[in-house]
């Protein structure tokens, strides 16, 4: 009779157990997923962050570009006025 009560407590315990681990388990992996769904959005911000200021960059390039284009344009202007003056 006592081996079969000692064999019950074993039983429990071991099925206590393997209930706690199965949870510890679920928990962490959880926890795991968490982490990493946070640590992704992260990279995604300095994606959006990065790609914001590439296109300010862009923008004041652009920007120069037509100023200088503009200031070729009224030479061009100039030059041609003063060839139809002269010809």
């Amino acid at each position: 009779m006592a081996d079969r009560a000692t064999i019950f407590l074993l039983v429990t315990i071991l099925v206590l157990v393997t209930i706690l681990l199965i949870f510890a388990m679920k928990y962490f992996s959880a926890a795991r997923q968490a982490r990493l769904r946070i640590t992704s959005e992260d990279a995604y911000r300095d994606l959006a962050e990065k790609a914001a200021k590439a296109q300010a960059e862009s923008a004041a390039a652009l920007s120069s570009l037509q100023g200088s284009v503009a200031d070729i344009n009224a030479r061009l202007a100039s030059v041609e006025k003063i060839l139809k003056d002269v010809g």
